[in-house]
């Protein structure tokens, strides 16, 4: 599977960061635009900024999905995940017969393939932070290796998923147990997609400040108490409480994605985190459990509604 072409479907800042590490080695990487609108073909030229003032630069080709019948290869998914229920039905037909890699926040982003039959589906949970800079640059930072577990598939197939994407720059991971590491950073995503946002700071906020650390502490003890009580997943408030610190640290004076999109009016992701984890909660009326990860939900919606219904950033 190392020499299969790779689609990546998304050309935000991660996207953009894994077809040009690719690239650098070689693989066979397209680019594809998912706007059913779009109608495109061309190269376009992508420099990656690394920690330590290193770059790297490539040629990267770009399309649109609706110029292929059939996604023959490695599908991977960096698209925001709101979209996936119509992506799902979109690549029915184009590549139900190939891996389908999923490098997306939140909770059940995968259900809709899922539903649709999709018989290889693997989520990735992302170490590694990008931002879009100006032009075709931006910033990426590995905090660790980013792991990769089997939703429905086989080991074989994972180990040649993981030989295919992995890079020096942005390196993979497989591992056996990927439900535990999803939970984990959802709840790391709830407290830096809501909490920075709301404060219109970047990702550091949180090693650099105690009381930002208390916020970030009661949420995480809301959403493990509900891991535990509604899918049976016995985390370490401690460890993910580690877990945030650590990003923290790593991604200083960078912008989580969700603050990005409002400050460009773009639809959030705050829906598969923290109101994923307050649907859950409701399901099995423990809703009250949730109260701070459910407000600060709602006042992230609400600044993302008010950005691009009004032109507020």
């Amino acid at each position: 599977m190392d020499d299969k072409r790779i689609f990546i479907i998304g050309s935000g800042a991660i996207g953009r960061a894994l077809a040009v590490f690719l690239r650098e080695m070689e693989k066979d990487v397209i680019l594809l635009r998912g706007s059913e609108e779009v109608d495109i073909e061309y190269k376009e030229i992508f420099q990656v900024n690394l920690p330590e003032n290193k770059t790297v630069t490539s040629s990267i080709e770009v399309s649109s999905l609706n110029r292929f019948t059939q996604l023959d290869g490695i599908v991977v998914l960096t698209n925001k995940s709101f979209g996936n229920p119509g992506l799902a039905h979109r690549l029915k037909g184009k590549a139900e017969g190939s891996p389908i890699v999923l490098l997306q926040n939140g909770l059940d982003v995968e259900a809709p393939f899922m539903e649709l039959g999709f018989n290889q589906v693997y989520r990735c949970v992302l170490f590694a932070t990008s931002q879009l800079a100006f032009g075709n640059q931006l910033r990426f930072r590995p905090v660790a290796p980013s792991p990769i577990g089997i939703i429905r598939g086989s080991t074989d197939v994972l180990s040649g998923i993981i030989q295919a994407l992995n890079s020096p720059h942005f390196p993979f991971e497989q591992v056996a147990e990927i439900q535990p590491i999803i939970w984990r950073k959802v709840i790391a995503n709830c407290v830096f997609n809501s909490v920075c946002p709301l404060l219109d700071i970047d990702n550091g906020i949180f090693y650099r400040n105690e009381e930002a650390l208390a916020v970030a502490k009661r949420i995480i003890k809301e959403c493990v108490s509900i891991a535990k009580a509604t899918v049976g997943i016995d985390l370490s408030e401690e460890e993910v409480l580690q877990g945030v610190v650590k990003i923290s640290k790593a991604s200083d004076g960078q912008f989580i994605s969700t603050l990005q999109d409002i400050r460009q009016k773009r639809m959030t992701e705050i829906e598969t985190l923290n109101f994923s984890v307050l649907r859950l909660a409701e399901k099995s009326g423990l809703g009250d459990l949730v109260r701070e990860t459910r407000l600060l939900g709602e006042l992230t919606r609400l600044k993302s509604d008010l950005s691009r219904s009004s032109g507020i950033s």
